[in-house]
């Protein structure tokens, strides 16, 4: 298993405070985020690496979840996006899937599954991360002449 960071929005707080109990029992660092502005400004200010994966509400007041996904993939486009909703519609969910979430999962969801999509979005992630890494080095590589 993977140490995760995980961004947690969603304007229910009973359900995240729950949610967030329930991964840092499993090694997951949690943090909250009550709406997509909030969860915006604190991707924003804590820098694009500090979490891996947006566990993301579709329905909540003011900026829906696929407004700040949007927001999301275009500020901060290596950090993979779980839609998460009790309200889902077969729309919503290809819509959330074409502007970027990395998977879509309707609540409640069982925790083990949750904690499957967590781990191979935060792989993927660092994948990305990896690679952006190498082609850096290689292109200094190329510069220096080596």
């Amino acid at each position: 298993m993977i140490e995760a960071s995980v961004l947690i929005v969603d304007d229910e707080v009973p359900f995240v405070e729950t949610l967030m109990k329930r991964l840092a029992k499993r090694g997951v660092r949690v943090d909250a985020a009550y709406s997509g502005h909030e969860a915006l400004e604190k991707l924003t200010a804590s820098g694009p690496t500090k979490t891996d994966v947006v566990i993301l509400d579709v329905k909540m007041p003011g900026m829906d979840g696929l407004e700040a996904l949007a927001r999301m993939k275009t500020e901060h486009p290596l950090i993979e996006v779980i839609m998460l909703t009790g309200h889902a519609t077969v729309e919503s969910a290809i819509e959330g899937m074409k502007r970027g979430a990395y998977d879509y999962l309707m609540k409640p969801c069982e925790l083990d599954l949750l904690m499957e999509k967590l781990n191979a979005a935060t792989d993927k992630k660092r994948e990305h991360e990896s690679k952006i890494l190498e082609a850096r080095a290689n292109l200094i590589s190329l510069r220096r002449g080596d």
